[in-house]
């Protein structure tokens, strides 16, 4: 147990490690002009690859809850060059992904019931179980997403996805119906960047690489 904690703090300070140093970039002053307003300048791709660590702050969907760790996948193919707004350097794609991640949260000893139907007297019984083990919870999700880019200069790009996830969780398939990401990247050069991305169920901090 003492070493279970001493990982999940030293988890959390590689966390807060990270997102210094992606702010400390943010606040460097821009080497190049601003490209937000000429659309299309910008590096030329077809294809995004972003492997990344995920990190869950919140309590996820169905019966985990706490804080998880993990790590994840994510791909996005561009299909519009010029995006809703002309005048602007804007452009989007569509985003597929995979993350793992392990909650350290449970819903008591009972687990969490999943399904109920009315007893005698119209008391509710539980007819089904998930969970019910003082340990870790393992969830993958899957989420799809529309990614919105806005190209602001050289060095910066922000974006925002809404979406939808599946998720597995003690061997069920559930559905998420509503997702929402909105991040940006720190360009290394044109085709890597330093990816950070914050929403629900979770966040992430990884390298993507442009093709």
């Amino acid at each position: 147990m003492r070493r279970l904690l001493m990982s999940r703090r030293s988890l959390r300070a590689l966390w807060l490690a990270l997102l210094a140093t992606f702010c400390l970039c943010f606040a460097l002053p821009a080497s190049a002009q601003s490209t937000i307003k000429r659309p299309g300048d910008r590096p030329s791709y077809v294809f995004e690859l972003e492997p990344h660590l995920a990190l869950g702050l919140f309590n996820p969907p169905g019966y985990g809850a706490g804080t998880g760790f993990g790590f994840g996948v994510r791909g996005s193919v561009e299909l519009v060059k010029n995006g809703f707004i002309p005048k602007l350097n804007n452009s989007v794609a569509l985003g597929f992904g995979l993350d793992y991640l392990r909650y350290d949260g449970w819903q008591g000893p009972r687990g969490y019931c999943e399904q109920r139907v009315s007893g005698p007297a119209g008391v509710p019984i539980c007819r089904r179980i998930s969970g019910g083990a003082d340990g870790d919870i393992d969830y993958f999700f899957v989420p799809v997403v529309m990614q919105w880019n806005f190209w602001l200069h050289r060095r910066w790009s922000v974006f925002g996805e809404p979406g939808v996830a599946l998720y597995v969780q003690d061997g069920h398939f559930k559905f998420d119906p509503f997702v929402f990401y909105a991040g940006g990247r720190f360009h290394l050069t044109d085709n890597i960047t330093l990816t950070m991305r914050l929403g629900y169920p979770t966040f992430s901090f990884g390298v993507s690489f442009l093709f």
